[in-house]
């Protein structure tokens, strides 16, 4: 999906069990990105799209995300729109949504304590090695070498989208053109693919989606502005 994936395993487990966990999330990522990579000619994504398979023959995760997408469209008044560059790209929900199984697959084969990062994307379950809560930077936009927030916690899901790294590249799905307005959003909740989506429909809002982050209930945030205000959630979980 054109992003890096990193996985650490915190559990006391034997080398052997750590090595088959992580060969299991790896393959889970490799296996999406067959499925929904928009760049391989050969995705199910990409073969969908030419009208080569029919929704009817399609994997039952390729279903699953499809309806998820409707249903984001629905609930963010369209902002979230997989179709929002005239053809099929789920990716703003996808990744997080990967992040987010592979998570789960690592809670249910015993792995209590562990970090997903899928290209900033993070999902985090127990302490870290060293027994602590994990730390989570959130990436400052104008200076990749640097964080504008650090949040700390046992069970977080930390999405961000933004406009830093691949330039304006979410649109404003109503107007056909790119969004303007949010630098950088970061939504934090229970689910990684529902955060990842959200922070790109309000990427996709410009400044009403401040208000918007605002009234997301379960959820909580940080936003940077094009000009430069740095706005959170007062009970967003900030640590120094």
């Amino acid at each position: 999906m054109g992003t890096a994936i990193s996985l650490d395993l915190a559990d006391d487990l034997p080398a052997a069990t750590l090595n088959g966990l992580a060969d299991d999330v790896f393959g889970w990522m490799r296996e999406v990105d067959a499925r929904f990579s928009t760049y391989r000619a050969d995705s199910e994504v990409r073969r969908f799209v030419r009208g080569e398979l029919l929704l009817s023959e399609a994997s039952a995760d390729l279903r699953a995300v499809l309806a998820t997408c409707a249903e984001l469209w629905g609930s963010t008044d369209g902002f979230f729109d997989a179709y929002a560059t005239g053809e099929l790209d789920p990716s703003g929900y996808v990744k997080g949504w990967a992040a987010q199984v592979a998570s789960d697959r690592l809670v249910a084969a015993g792995a209590l304590n562990h970090c997903v990062n899928a290209g900033g994307d993070v999902r985090t379950r127990g302490h870290s090695a060293a027994g602590r809560p994990w730390r989570i930077g959130v990436r400052h936009p104008w200076d990749p070498m640097a964080t504008c927030l650090v949040l700390s916690g046992t069970d977080l899901a930390v999405a961000t989208s933004g406009v830093y790294e691949r330039g304006p590249h979410v649109l404003d799905p109503r107007r056909g053109t790119p969004a303007v307005g949010l630098r950088s959003v970061t939504v934090v909740g229970p689910d990684l693919g529902l955060a990842d989506a959200y922070a790109t429909a309000a990427v996709a809002m410009g400044v009403a989606g401040i208000g918007w982050l605002d009234r997301l209930p379960g959820h909580t945030h940080a936003i940077v502005t094009d000009d430069g205000r740095l706005l959170h959630s007062t009970n967003l979980p900030v640590t120094t």
